[in-house]
């Protein structure tokens, strides 16, 4: 039985992703994101000696924290975590002082150049609160993203967690991210921009 107060979360399965970049796509339309911005990206690695290579696909994006460093660290509070427990950003208060961006372990957020203020993901809040799914999560091809409420055991997120081995991404950092994976050795990757 779900509790009241939702907790919304995403897993990434990766044996499902083949890496077509519509999240990252589907991201920058649904949110006029500018081209040398992102709110999801996907960081690929290849592995192994030809002739046997294969290649990683590990979607990132805002990790959604529980712990967010980069809502203690931000001078105007403009960065706060809501009811749902999604990490977002008052842009109306936030001054582009770019505090929260190096705080952030996951290089998740970036400095929009248009309006001057700290951008990030925001699980789609807008369309989440019509009753649709983040604009990733609808527009993934491969169905390797699954997005609900973690505080519900019924929810398909709930359920995927507990059918599926899931880790995090830096666990060591203490963070306690809303964002999990599935089969992927996500500590192994560089972030983007080769962070």
């Amino acid at each position: 039985m779900p509790t009241e107060k939702k907790r919304y979360g995403m897993v990434i399965d990766t044996r499902k992703c083949v890496g077509c970049m519509s999240c990252t796509i589907s991201c920058k339309m649904e949110n006029g994101v500018p081209f040398d911005g992102f709110r999801a990206w996907v960081d690929m690695k290849e592995r192994g000696v030809f002739p046997r290579v294969k290649r990683n696909f590990i979607p990132k994006l805002c990790n959604h924290c529980e712990n967010a460093p980069c809502v203690t660290v931000c001078p105007v509070k403009a960065s706060y975590i809501n009811d749902d427990g999604v990490v977002l950003v008052d842009q109306k208060r936030c001054i582009g002082c770019g505090y929260c961006i190096v705080a952030c372990p996951y290089s998740a957020r970036y400095l929009h150049e248009g309006l001057k203020v700290a951008d990030k993901c925001t699980f789609c809040v807008h369309r989440v609160s019509m009753g649709l799914e983040p604009a990733c999560v609808h527009n993934c091809m491969g169905k390797a993203r699954i997005f609900g409420d973690l505080n519900d055991p019924l929810s398909e997120i709930s359920q995927y967690i507990t059918k599926n081995g899931v880790q995090t991404l830096r666990p060591d950092l203490g963070t306690n991210p809303n964002v999990f994976y599935v089969d992927a050795e996500i500590n192994k990757l560089p972030n983007k921009g080769g962070k």
